[in-house]
């Protein structure tokens, strides 16, 4: 039996989105959906997202699949796919269109806007090493330039969860990054219990900061949305830039905006449709 599908992706960021809405369960277990994101053999992306039925206090749930076959507790750039997947199947384009996700790091709200753009609240973030968690400081501290030893060096780190773990480091040039064989060396540091996903950020200027990612259970991405909102807090956490950033990523740029009011982070940023088809397993 076919799975029907729809790819999205959101600055490359690219994901298979599979209606669930009909049951609570999602359609396929993570084998198959490593099979489905293989790039040779399967449709190719870098996770599943299931659009599942809500709760009483929300619309809809978000589960996902990484390309490994993980489950991650939230992604910033798929559920801006997410939201544009759910206004195809509710027939609707309407800017201001806002839907309440539960996710596994909690309750997030996208709101359609214009030009296939999407601004979500975030939430705010978690800076306490208990939250994270990491084992860098003690459960209680932040981690706040925190020497790490990676691959023979000493990084100075910070460390934000956006309901999923990140560790940013601040380098001269993120071009000159090794990513594919740093990157793994940090996610799986012992220092991350449930292994973390890994920023590297060159500040142009404090409202503009160049990033490229290693994402836990995805390897290297063109994007990131929970890290790119990551970065700028870590950011102003070390006086390195504003509260309001463009996050220049491999796939493009993402708006983001960290509160003063609430202290909640706003993401802006695309999530277009690629194509839609029938999987056979």
């Amino acid at each position: 039996m076919g799975i029907e599908f729809t790819k999205y992706h959101g600055l490359g960021n690219d994901f298979i989105l599979i209606d669930n809405r009909h049951s609570k369960d999602p359609l396929v277990s993570p084998e198959m959906a490593v099979q489905m994101c293989d790039r040779h053999f399967g449709i190719g992306a870098d996770g599943v997202i299931f659009v599942l039925p809500g709760t009483p206090q929300t619309d809809y749930q978000m589960r996902i699949f990484n390309s490994d076959g993980s489950e991650p507790e939230m992604c910033g750039n798929g559920i801006r796919c997410l939201a544009q997947f759910i206004a195809q199947l509710e027939g609707t384009s309407e800017s201001g269109k806002a839907y309440r996700i539960d996710t596994l790091a909690g309750v997030i709200t996208p709101r359609l806007e214009e030009e296939e753009q999407v601004t979500v609240d975030m939430g705010p973030p978690q800076l306490q090493a208990a939250q994270i968690p990491t084992t860098l400081v003690t459960a209680t501290e932040k981690v706040i330039n925190q020497p790490l030893s990676v691959g023979g060096k000493s990084w100075l780190v910070t460390c934000v969860s956006m309901g999923n773990p990140h560790c940013i480091t601040f380098v001269e040039n993120v071009d000159e990054i090794p990513l594919e064989v740093i990157g793994p060396e940090f996610e799986h540091h012992a220092a991350f219990p449930q292994r973390t996903n890994t920023e590297f950020i060159e500040v142009v200027r404090p409202d503009y900061l160049k990033m490229r990612v290693w994402e836990r259970g995805a390897g290297i991405t063109l994007a990131c949305g929970t890290g790119a909102c990551a970065t700028v807090v870590a950011g102003l956490l070390t006086h390195r830039s504003d509260r309001r950033c463009t996050v220049e990523l491999p796939g493009g740029c993402l708006r983001i905006y960290w509160s003063e009011t609430d202290g909640h982070v706003y993401m802006t940023g695309p999530a277009k449709r690629v194509f839609s088809g029938i999987y056979l397993p």
